[in-house]
This record gives C-alpha cells, sequence and structure tokens, in this order.
C-alpha cells in the first residue's frame, strides 16, 4: 500500500471506521430538517432556530457577554476566524500536526497569515515549547521582519484524539495573555473531547481560557456546521461583514441553525459524544483481545493502530479505515473513528475480521 493514500478504498456494504463523518445526519438533526423544510423563515441565520440554537449553545457555554456566529464547514471556519482575528502583520503558532498545518491545503497561508509550527508531544503543543519559541523570537533583533506571533491554535481533542488537560489548557493561556496572544480552540470533535473518560475540561473552561473556539457540527451528528463561540464579548467588530467577504454567509442560515437546535435539545450533542466513547473503548478491547495495541494512548473517539501491511491489506477488504502515517516499510499506523453512527453490529464485524485475518505474530511492529 502506498503510504502517500491518505484513505483506504472501500465499497458495497463494507463496515466503515474511516471517519466520523461516513453518514449522513444524526435521525434526530435529520428529522428537525425534515420538519422544518417548508416553513418560511429570514435569512443569513436570522431564522427562530438558529437564534433558539444560539440562546442553548450560550446557557451551555455559561460565560456572560460570549456571542455564537453558524458556519458550515471546518477548514472554512478555521479560516475566517483566523484571518478575521489576526492583524496584517500576524501569524498563527500551531502543533506541526495541528490541522491547519497539516491538512487543509494551505488555507491560512491563502489569507496572507503564515502559520508557524512548533513541535508536538502526542499532537499537543506544550506550555514550555511555546514559551521557549516566544522568548526567542522576541529575542531576535531580527523578528520585525518575520510574522507575528499573534495567535495559538490548537484542537480539543487534538489530531491524535489526545486531550489538553484543564492545567494545561490554563498554562497555555496564561502564556498567551503575557504575550498578546489570542487562543483559539478548533472543536470540530469537541463533544467526543468533552465526554471522554478522561477529560477534566468543561464548555464554561473552554470558554473562559480561550478568545473564540468552535463547537463542530459535522463530525458530531450534523449533515454541516461549526459553531463558532466568541466568549465575553470578544466578538470582532462587524464580523458578519467579514463572514461575508470571504465568501463564507450562507444564505439559507437555517441549514445549520435547525441542526444546531437539534443537537443542544435535550443534551443530543452529549450523547452522541458519550456513545461514540462508549464504542471506541470497546474497540481498544477487541485490538487487546487480538494482540493488537494502539499507537497513541488515545482517550476520544479516534483509535491508531500499527499494522504490518500484509495484515493491512487483508483487513481493508473487510473493513476500512483510515491511512494515517508510514514509520517504515513494512507497517502502516491506521486510525479507526467511531461516531453517532456506530453500532455493535460495526463492532462485531471488526472483531470477526481481525479473528479471520490476523496471524499469530502479525499486526504489531516485532
Amino acid at each position: 500500500m502506498n503510504g502517500a493514500e491518505l484513505y483506504l478504498t472501500y465499497g458495497g456494504n463494507m463496515v466503515s471506521f474511516e471517519s466520523d463523518y461516513v453518514c449522513g445526519a444524526h435521525p434526530e438533526v435529520l428529522a428537525r430538517l425534515a420538519e422544518t423544510n417548508l416553513e418560511p423563515l429570514p435569512g443569513y441565520g436570522a431564522d427562530r432556530y438558529s437564534l433558539a440554537a444560539k440562546e442553548k449553545i450560550l446557557d451551555a457555554v455559561g460565560v456572560e457577554g460570549s456571542e455564537v456566529v453558524f458556519l458550515v464547514g471546518g477548514t472554512q471556519t478555521n479560516a475566517v476566524v483566523i484571518s478575521t482575528l489576526l492583524r496584517d502583520f500576524e501569524g498563527v503558532v500551531a502543533a506541526k500536526t495541528g490541522h491547519i498545518s497539516s491538512h487543509e491545503a494551505g488555507a491560512i497561508e491563502y489569507t496572507g497569515h503564515k502559520v508557524t509550527e512548533l513541535p508536538q508531544r502526542d499532537g499537543k503543543v506544550e506550555p514550555d515549547v511555546l514559551r521557549d519559541f516566544l522568548e526567542g523570537f522576541y529575542a531576535d533583533r531580527n523578528h520585525e521582519h518575520m510574522p507575528f506571533p499573534g495567535m495559538l491554535y490548537i484542537s480539543f481533542p487534538t489530531e491524535y484524539g489526545t486531550l489538553y488537560s484543564l492545567a494545561e489548557l490554563k498554562e497555555l493561556s496564561g502564556i498567551c495573555r503575557e504575550f498578546g496572544m489570542r487562543l483559539f480552540i478548533d472543536g470540530a470533535r469537541m463533544g467526543y473531547g468533552l465526554m471522554s473518560r478522561s477529560a477534566d475540561v468543561t464548555l464554561s473552561d473552554i470558554a473562559r481560557l480561550s478568545d473564540a473556539f468552535t463547537i463542530g457540527g459535522t463530525k458530531v451528528g450534523a449533515l454541516c456546521g461549526e459553531a463558532v463561540v466568541f466568549a465575553g464579548g470578544r466578538l470582532p467588530e462587524h464580523f458578519l461583514t467579514s463572514v461575508k467577504k470571504r465568501g463564507a454567509l450562507l444564505a439559507k442560515g437555517r441549514l445549520v441553525g435547525v441542526q444546531f437546535d437539534a443537537l443542544f435539545t435535550d443534551g443530543l450533542y452529549f450523547r452522541i459524544g458519550r456513545k461514540a466513547i462508549d464504542a471506541a473503548e470497546k474497540m481498544k478491547e477487541i485490538f487487546a483481545s487480538h494482540g493488537l495495541e494502539t499507537n497513541i494512548d488515545s482517550p476520544t473517539n479516534q483509535q491508531f493502530v500499527m499494522l504490518g501491511d500484509d495484515l493491512m491489506e487483508r483487513l481493508s477488504k473487510r473493513v476500512a479505515f483510515g491511512f494515517w502515517e508510514k514509520p517504515d516499510d513494512a507497517h502502516t499506523v491506521v486510525r479507526f473513528a467511531t461516531s453517532w453512527s456506530t453500532t455493535e453490529s460495526d463492532l462485531a464485524e471488526l472483531d470477526a475480521a481481525l479473528s479471520e485475518t490476523i496471524g499469530r505474530d502479525e499486526g504489531t511492529r516485532e
């Protein structure tokens, strides 16, 4: 298998753990879209469902003076928020593995702002690494010739499914404040992070410690959509105008608003997160029962396993999963993702496929 391929191909009725958005919308979300479909509503997010969704999100956030804006997709949201918050001479700092660094096709640079990569550990930017970078930047007498670090971008969970602790977030937030930087937290998979059994962070914590963060819908039960939260009065002036200028203002804003109204009714968003976490924990048990070790200790819905290439090829005929990285010529790290749509029968099929394809000494690095 060529390691340059982003995903393994699957077809037919094959069970898929390729990503957490392989299916459409959660049935409760889809039902609300159908129920409201013929109702005439104002555009651009001024409809009553979008307004209700914002109030429900703000109640969950619990930080006075916060504002919510709905956008459509993750890369679009990152580009709009980052380019709006940064000044002309500033760039954004992120882990080398951060989504804006590795999987957004240079979208941030396309807006005119450089992404400066920092070393990472399990997908995370460590506070000491950030401080060393900033101190080094301002100690360099030539820093006027460089893009100023105006923002730290992190994600919760990270690209490796790992989580920042509350202590780590407090330290990173404090460093950002000290150096006059904004802290932007990408929450494309926020629901899975918050509902992890290892999480000690709440939505309120994230709001208090950041300048802006997103609550992802696309990967957590919606057809599409991301909610951007500007905490504590930090909404940029005329942000709606900036959104439209960047081609990101949806005329039928109801499409996102109705979905988030459903997601934040009766705790659906958090129920979805818990279901995926429970499925991921069962998946870990399945891997362990077949002698396979996860490559990273992820407490969320993304699980990374190193497979021998022969086993990977055979397993890919039964189960779909995502390519992650190629550590050597004989092994590949692949990703399995659970979601709201993961069923017990999906996990049973994975177990059966491993039983039929794995050899006694195959799967992990020897």
